[in-house]
């Protein structure tokens, strides 16, 4: 009967006066784009589109809860992840035009129990990912405490972001994401408005719009009437996976697909009728060096099709996957798109659908095949570090082209003897051009570089892993690691359930199982092993002392 109700709801909405703006065949296009989900045996998506101010199109695909066979509909309560950030961002936007504070401010002002780092960390920093903070997530996974693990609370987070002895990077020397700002943000918003900031955005932002479905997940234990469940794929089965936290305005926002677009259409008319209030949000963050970044506080903008601005964010928390996006030079289109399923590409599918309704986009003149010469392939193939960050991919030969892992997936395509163009815009220049190559220099298309060297693997003996063995504690995380020799094999072991295997990567380096993670054991004057400092993306260089051999 429920699925009945839902199919004359559609049908509905298909006839109605709204549906007239929608372009030919466009139904089909959008339903084709989800087909993979239009089933009663799994999770899915719910899409919505408005144009103009007006929501024109809601369709929901799959199921909201597959245990009581629950359809999901277009009014289904799902989680943001980190689309959540522009109503952090927006609150303390709010605060300023108020008088109460200015983005620019010290967080030190606020924020006491923040480390002096020796410089200077603004609300702006914390808001546009220049901070250096350490990301917590990053850090609770070198811990063994990573979510879904344990529950986690904002006052944990405030305790980890205290115990830091280091920035990731000198405070706007770069952008790299971090949760744990928007944390700090969110507690700056609830000490100087005087009202816990879930009360806060509620009463500033969500009921003055009109987002009467949209609420925190400020504890994951409360009752939400009509919520999807989330689901990742596992062993060839649907699991539940739910995001059990208490910790939100990183992410943690329950909303409908309706409640986003009239966000978007509030911010597109000026956001609380202040155009102010918008600008503010979309002004782009800068780094020390003068480069202009994409993100600006909790949006990201760039161009979908020349002269047409996105506007949006993704969001992906536990099994929850999600897109929002804006497009004002479009008729103010505007995409929401919320998921229970974690295998979908939100970001993906949410542009598919912005391009039922864009201008088609401009034909790619360029040809150039990808495929790479045979003494090309051989030549560039092999395993990259950056020396600083520590962040690394690897270049593997397949057919006739060459694959990249942990740069982007997509292919590499060759223009010269050392010189190729990634598909997402990256340039990359292997150096010397011609012979061995020592390292490869990547450039993006907003104008950064990074040097990557070659990383050669070490062959060490049973008597050189030996060297590493021991006990390694962290001053900031709070927890220890044991490594250990098992025959021709490091292991490493953070709990007494998970050992991995710790894989040569270069001179007193290692790759830590299957994560991507990174460890590098820094010895003494005297060459004898006295530290480990990990690297897990959003978290660099993470000291662990050595506190006993074995």
């Amino acid at each position: 009967m429920k699925s009945l109700y839902r199919h004359l709801a559609l049908v509905a909405l298909a006839a109605s006066p709204l549906a007239a703006q929608m372009p030919a065949n466009a139904s089909a296009r959008i339903d084709s784009i989800f087909a993979t989900y239009a089933t009663n045996s799994s999770p899915g998506c719910i899409v919505g589109v408005g144009q103009a101010g007006k929501q024109i199109y809601a369709k929901a695909y799959g199921m909201a809860n597959l245990e009581y066979n629950v359809p999901l509909t277009p009014e289904s309560i799902s989680e943001s992840g980190s689309v959540a950030k522009q109503f952090t961002a927006a609150a303390l936007a709010l605060l300023q035009l108020e008088g109460k504070l200015s983005i620019d401010d010290d967080i030190s002002k606020y924020l006491p129990e923040v480390p002096d780092f020796g410089q200077r960390i603004t609300i702006r920093n914390l808001l546009n990912h220049t901070s250096g903070i350490r990301d917590q997530w990053a850090m609770w996974g070198l811990a063994d405490r990573a979510p879904g693990s344990e529950v986690h609370t904002i006052p944990e987070v405030m305790d980890l972001v205290h115990r830091q002895r280091e920035l990731n990077f000198p405070v706007g020397s770069e952008y790299l994401y971090s949760n744990a700002g928007y944390v700090l943000a969110s507690v700056i918003v609830t000490r100087v408005s005087g009202m816990p900031f879930a009360h806060f955005t509620q009463e500033r932002l969500f009921k003055p719009l009109g987002m009467n479905h949209t609420q925190w997940r400020d504890d994951y234990r409360r009752i939400v009437p009509n919520r999807a469940t989330a689901y990742s794929r596992e062993g060839g089965s649907w699991l539940q996976n739910m995001p059990f936290t208490m910790v939100h305005g990183n992410g943690g926002l329950l909303s409908t697909v309706g409640d986003w677009l009239t966000w978007n259409d509030a911010l597109d008319r000026g956001l609380l009728g202040k155009s102010e209030l918008t600008r503010m949000l979309e002004t782009r963050g800068k780094l020390a060096n003068g480069r202009t970044l994409e993100y600006a506080l909790g949006l990201t903008i760039t161009e979908a099709r020349p002269g047409i601005r996105e506007i949006g964010h993704g969001g992906s928390t536990a099994g929850y996957r999600t897109y929002l996006a804006r497009y004002p030079e479009a008729n103010k289109l505007s995409i929401a798109l919320l998921c229970n399923a974690a295998n979908a590409n939100a970001t993906a599918l949410a542009r598919r659908v912005a391009g039922v309704f864009l201008p088609a986009a401009v034909a790619n003149a360029d040809t150039t095949s990808s495929r790479v010469p045979a003494d090309e392939r051989t030549r560039v193939a092999g395993t990259y570090r950056n020396p600083v960050s520590d962040d690394w991919f690897s270049i593997t030969p397949v057919g006739e082209g060459l694959q990249v892992t942990g740069l982007g997936t997509d292919p590499l395509i060759f223009q010269s003897p050392g010189s190729y163009r990634a598909r997402s815009g990256r340039q990359l220049r292997f150096e010397p051009m011609q012979g061995s190559v020592r390292q490869v220099v990547v450039s993006t298309r907003e104008g950064d570089t990074t040097t990557f060297v070659i990383a050669k693997r070490p062959e060490l003996s049973p008597s050189q892993l030996a060297e590493y063995a021991g006990d390694y504690y962290s001053p900031e995380l709070g927890s220890t690691i044991r490594v250990r020799v098992d025959s021709t094999r490091l292991l490493l072991r953070t709990s007494p359930d998970e050992e991995v295997i710790l894989v040569p990567m270069y001179p007193d380096g290692f790759r830590v199982g299957p994560s991507g993670a990174t460890g590098r054991f820094v010895r003494d004057e005297r060459g004898r092993i006295k530290e480990l400092r990990a690297f897990a993306g959003r978290a660099r260089n993470v000291l662990f002392q050595r506190v006993a051999t074995n």
